[in-house]
C-alpha cells in the first residue's frame, strides 16, 4: 500500500479493531469526532479515550515516535498533548499500527472563526513553543520520512516550491522566487531543539472561554530547525497578534525568513492542486506583502 491507497476507515473497522485487540473497551461506544484530520484518522472511545489510526502508510512511522516521545515530552509543556495509553497492531482489514489515547476536550480553533487578531492565542502558542524547543533532545528523531524533513532546511523541497512559483501571476512569482532565496541562504546553526511540526488550526484545542488548552497532532514533531513552528505568522495571524506571536516565540531575522519559506512553500503547492483555496490565497497574500 502506498500514501496514495488509503484504507478505508471507519467506525466498524475501528469497532472490530478495538474489540480484537483490546477486549476490555469492547463495550465503549466509538464515534467520529467534529473536525478530522487528512494524516490520521480519529474516533472517540468512550468518554475517556480516543483512537487514531493514519490514513496511509506514509504516515505509519509516527505512530511508534508519538508512542516513545509523548510520554517525555508532557511533563515538560505547559499545556496537555496527547498521552497514548495502548498500541494496536496491523491486521488484514487495516494494515497499520494504530494508537488509542486519552482524550482531550477541547474545541479546534479551525472551528471558531476568525482568529487572526486573536493576541492571547498568539502568546499562547508561542509560549507552548518556547517550552518546547527548551526539551531535551538526546536520542530524539532528527528529521526524515517519519515527518517529512521538517526540521530541515526548506529547500529540501526547493524544486517542488519554484516549480509551483511557476503558476502564480508573473509580479507573485518574481516575489516569491527572492522570498525563497532569502529562505534558503541560511541554516539553523544551533543545536538541534523540538518542533512541533504542524502548528494549524486543527490541532490546537481551546476551552469553553476559546483560551488555548491543549495541542494534539505530534505526527510530524521532531528535532532540528525550529523554522517550520513559525509559520501562524502569516497562516493564522494578523496585526497586533501576529507582533504578539513573533515576539514570543524570539529567534533571528534568519530563522524568520527560512520560516516564511516554509509558508511559502506550503501554499504555493496548495494553490498548485486547489487553485481555488480561499485559505492558501489569503496565506500567500500575507506573505508576498
Amino acid at each position: 500500500m502506498t500514501a496514495e491507497l488509503r484504507p478505508v476507515i471507519d467506525a466498524g473497522v475501528v469497532r472490530r479493531l478495538v474489540d480484537a485487540q483490546f477486549p476490555q473497551w469492547r463495550g465503549l461506544p466509538i464515534l467520529p469526532v467534529e473536525h478530522d484530520g487528512w494524516d490520521n484518522r480519529t474516533f472517540r472511545l468512550g468518554e475517556e479515550l480516543s483512537v487514531r489510526l493514519p490514513s496511509a502508510a506514509g504516515y505509519r512511522e509516527q505512530v511508534a515516535k508519538e508512542q516513545e516521545w509523548l510520554p517525555r515530552l508532557a511533563p515538560l509543556l505547559p499545556l496537555p498533548i496527547p498521552q497514548p495509553v495502548a498500541a494496536g497492531t496491523p491486521t488484514e482489514e487495516y494494515p497499520l499500527p494504530w494508537s488509542v489515547y486519552r482524550w482531550l476536550p477541547g474545541r479546534p480553533v479551525v472551528l471558531l472563526g476568525d482568529v487572526s487578531r486573536d493576541a492571547v492565542l498568539a502568546e499562547a502558542i508561542g509560549r507552548f513553543l518556547v517550552a518546547l524547543r527548551e526539551a531535551p533532545t538526546t536520542g530524539a528523531p532528527q528529521p526524515g520520512t517519519h515527518n517529512f524533513f521538517r526540521g530541515a532546511p526548506p529547500d529540501v523541497y526547493g524544486e517542488e516550491a519554484l516549480a509551483a512559483f511557476t503558476l502564480l501571476p508573473p509580479a507573485d512569482a518574481d516575489r516569491a522566487r527572492g522570498l525563497w532565496a532569502e529562505a534558503t541562504a541560511s541554516r539553523w546553526g544551533r543545536p538541534p531543539v523540538w518542533f512541533h511540526g504542524d502548528v494549524a488550526p486543527g490541532n490546537l484545542l481551546t476551552d469553553a472561554s476559546g483560551a488555548l488548552s491543549a495541542v494534539i497532532d505530534f505526527g510530524t514533531s521532531g528535532v532540528g530547525d525550529p523554522a517550520c513552528d513559525l509559520v501562524p505568522a502569516w497562516t493564522m495571524f494578523e496585526g497586533a497578534a501576529r507582533d504578539r506571536f513573533v515576539a514570543t516565540v524570539g529567534l533571528d531575522d534568519d530563522t524568520w525568513a527560512r520560516a516564511r519559506g516554509w509558508a511559502l512553500w506550503k501554499a504555493a503547492i496548495t494553490l498548485r492542486d486547489r487553485p481555488a483555496d480561499l485559505e492558501a490565497r489569503a496565506t500567500l497574500a500575507r506573505i508576498l506583502r
